[in-house]
């Protein structure tokens, strides 16, 4: 699937181990990553599990330009191995997940203004790119520009959380959001089996059963696509996560 990535990922993540720690691996591997752009079963891979499944690698993913390269300056910097994945879908533009509507370009979002000079965003720090009180949304990538439209389209009045990285996940950020709306949507355009989502249900379980008041919900990709579908079919839309979270309102 990427060819090399799996050996030397592994090699990095295993050195400061093998070494006791008087050896650091400050290497930074970017990968598009992601469909929507009709690259087929071989170019619109989702493989982030695969990665934060490796103990010793960090796993970033940014939405937008700004956070591409605040977040790529802290992963060249750190002393770890970072996984840098891009979103293929929103190189041009925050795709809201209307597949009939045209892609508005960067230039039009207010994350595109990326400063010239040197910035950082921490690893392991979660965005709050929407209030809300109704539930909480969590999604990175390319979803977190769909959730929002989501949001948007209905009416609801969710809280967007952008993850920016999965490994190490920012736990803090997603337990006061849970904990002050009760309810959870988890949105990422992998499969449903195996993918990152149920590892966020077990965290938003763990840490916040006795303040849920609905299941949580997941809205992802499909596990096998269906006859005649197309693409864009395979992926969560505006319409699946508003039926969601119109379930977590309503139980």
């Amino acid at each position: 699937m990427y060819p090399g990535y799996d050996q030397l990922v592994n090699e990095a993540s295993r050195i400061r181990y093998r070494s006791a720690g008087d050896f650091t691996v400050p290497l930074t591997v970017r990968m598009p990553y992601g469909g929507g752009i009709r690259g087929g079963q071989t170019h619109s891979q989702s493989p982030e599990t695969l990665f934060t499944h490796v103990a010793g690698l960090k796993t970033v993913i940014p939405s937008t330009p700004y956070d591409a390269k605040g977040l790529l300056i802290s992963a060249i910097e750190d002393d770890d191995p970072v996984i840098f994945m891009e979103p293929k879908r929103i190189y041009n533009g925050p795709f809201d997940g209307f597949h009939n509507r045209q892609v508005s370009p960067w230039s039009k979002h207010a994350a595109s203004e990326v400063p010239e000079g040197y910035y950082k965003i921490p690893i392991g720090k979660a965005n709050v790119v929407k209030e809300g009180e109704a539930l909480t949304v969590l999604a990175y990538g390319t979803m977190v520009h769909v959730a929002l439209a989501a949001a948007a389209e209905a009416g609801i009045d969710a809280e967007v959380i952008d993850l920016r990285t999965l490994v190490p996940i920012d736990i803090e950020t997603i337990v006061n959001s849970v904990e002050k709306t009760g309810r959870c949507v988890i949105v990422h355009e992998a499969t449903r089996t195996s993918g990152f989502g149920g590892e966020l249900s077990a965290l938003v379980q763990e840490h916040c059963f006795y303040k849920l008041e609905a299941p949580i919900e997941r809205v992802t990709g499909y596990d096998t696509p269906y006859p005649h579908s197309q693409e864009w079919e395979y992926f969560p839309t505006p319409p699946r996560i508003i039926k969601a979270m119109r379930r977590v309102l309503e139980s």
